[in-house]
């Protein structure tokens, strides 16, 4: 799977899956648990906003000495024996990750969750070369199972799932003749790939932070399967963003608090793993050799426009878990491997206007993201400046940039702005009839679809006043 999820027209994947209400029921639910169990851990940590601003000066930092930390990174990496490769774009790196395999005439590959792997189509990779890849989190190996179907979160890539589908997909796809109870279902799959651990000759891993004076790599999970991946296997490879560096553990420390509470509300999350290159003579534990793909991908012209602040990015999915759009939307309807406020930002910019220019307007810009963003991106802004951007750039439907164009001439000249709006009153009053227009007008139209016109009162607020103070 590469960065973009579906083929299917913006507005189409939105009214199917505005239908599914499966979908919408899990969503609402998993959103209210996250989100309340979010504010429940930052009010128990104290001082939240005081950490949210030591975040956001943290990467802040780290995006300001980049190529300072990157040096580092590198340094220290191979100071521990292990391989470092600069992938300045998805090819890159995936080529570079196909030599290893080949070399290592490679069958079976596990790997745990990913989004820069996702985002650069790793897996298709791959499977091209004849090699197996089971994808060892829980969420994405259902997503695998049932043909390979499109994550919908960021944390919980299976969150348009409920439990009683899941029971389905497995039970079709696997055998399994369980009850849809989530610990038998997660007993089941350990069982049934844990030979593929001992069996793998590669583990391939993403990185949620590098600690540069070190040149650790660290991995937070809610399973045990990373651990696996990086300790069976004799090659491990870890790929990550260019972005995603802390200088020291001091703050790792911060920005891991930062995370766990904002993404699943807890302190920590169940594993917290720092790995420091391949295994040590004396030891018996870990690969055999190490391999540090660090990914470009269109993140070094992000580093030097307007929307720089959009690589402080954790990957917590908190903008994802307030937002009422994704609420109603979910996931898939975004047609990116980057869903939410931060898909709607983050995938335009990698993944260019073509394919993802819907996004920036599947926003109310309530700023409610804004708001809980553990390192305080300014996601409203940045959204709103991408559309300031496809409007000049003429990328916006024509049928738009007209009625803007329409509306500055009659907002700038205030005689045919007063005229205007009397007959607009008045000609709204005759014509909407129980919150609908007799007649079909394009974007008007689609608007209201799902929405009734509010009952106009037949003249403008100002020749309703002017009136009212001559009687």
């Amino acid at each position: 799977m590469s960065m973009k999820t579906s083929n299917v027209k913006f507005k189409d994947r939105i009214h199917l899956k505005m239908k599914d209400e499966s979908m919408r029921a899990a969503v609402a639910n998993a959103q209210e648990r996250m989100f309340k169990s979010r504010a429940v851990a930052a009010e128990k940590l104290g001082n939240w906003e005081e950490w949210r601003e030591m975040g956001m000066d943290i990467r802040n930092h780290v995006l300001e000495n980049l190529d300072y930390y990157l040096l580092q990174l590198s340094e220290n990496v191979e100071k521990n024996g292990g391989h470092v490769f600069f992938a300045a774009t998805a090819e890159d790196a995936t080529n570079y990750i196909e030599t290893i395999v080949k070399k290592k005439n490679a069958k079976k590959i596990v790997k745990s969750k990913s989004m820069v792997t996702e985002e650069i189509g790793m897996n298709q990779m791959i499977q091209r070369n004849n090699c197996e890849i089971i994808e060892t989190d829980l969420g994405e190996y259902i997503l695998q199972v049932d043909d390979c179907d499109a994550p919908s979160h960021i944390v919980v890539p299976a969150l348009h799932k409920n439990r009683t589908q899941i029971r389905e997909v497995f039970k079709e796809k696997l055998g399994y003749e369980g009850s849809s109870d989530p610990e038998a279902m997660t007993r089941f799959v350990r069982e049934h790939i844990r030979h593929d651990f001992l069996e793998a000759e590669i583990g391939i891993t993403g990185c949620n932070f590098a600690i540069a004076e070190s040149g650790t790599v660290t991995l937070v999970t809610n399973e045990g399967n990373a651990r696996l991946a990086t300790s069976l296997p004799k090659t491990h490879i870890a790929v990550m963003g260019m972005e995603r560096i802390v200088p020291t553990f001091e703050e790792f420390d911060i920005v891991a608090s930062l995370l766990c509470r904002s993404a699943v509300g807890l302190p920590l999350t169940g594993y917290v793993t720092a790995l420091t290159g391949p295994r040590e003579n004396d030891n018996c534990d870990g690969p055999e050799e190490f391999h540090l793909v660090i990914v470009d991908n269109g993140r070094s012209k992000i580093l030097g426009s307007e929307f720089r602040p959009i690589l402080r990015c954790i990957r917590c999915a908190a903008c994802v878990n307030t937002c009422p759009a994704y609420r109603h939307l979910g996931g898939q309807s975004y047609g990116s491997i980057y869903s939410g406020p931060i898909g709607a930002v983050l995938s335009p910019l990698l993944g260019g206007y073509k394919d993802f220019k819907d996004l920036p307007n599947a926003c109310s810009l309530c700023r409610a993201c804004h708001d809980v963003c553990p390192v305080k991106i300014p996601l409203s802004d940045l959204l709103l400046k991408h559309r300031q951007i496809m409007g000049e750039e003429k990328i916006t439907a024509p049928a738009e940039r007209a009625a803007i164009t329409g509306f500055n001439f009659v907002n700038s000249h205030p005689f045919i702005w007063d005229k205007t709006v009397k007959m607009g009153a008045i000609m709204a009053g005759k014509l909407i009839k129980n919150g609908k227009l007799p007649f079909k007008v394009g974007l008007l139209n689609a608007w209201t679809q799902t929405r009734d016109l509010p009952e106009p009162a037949g003249q403008s607020f100002r020749s309703w006043f002017k009136n009212r103070n001559n009687k």
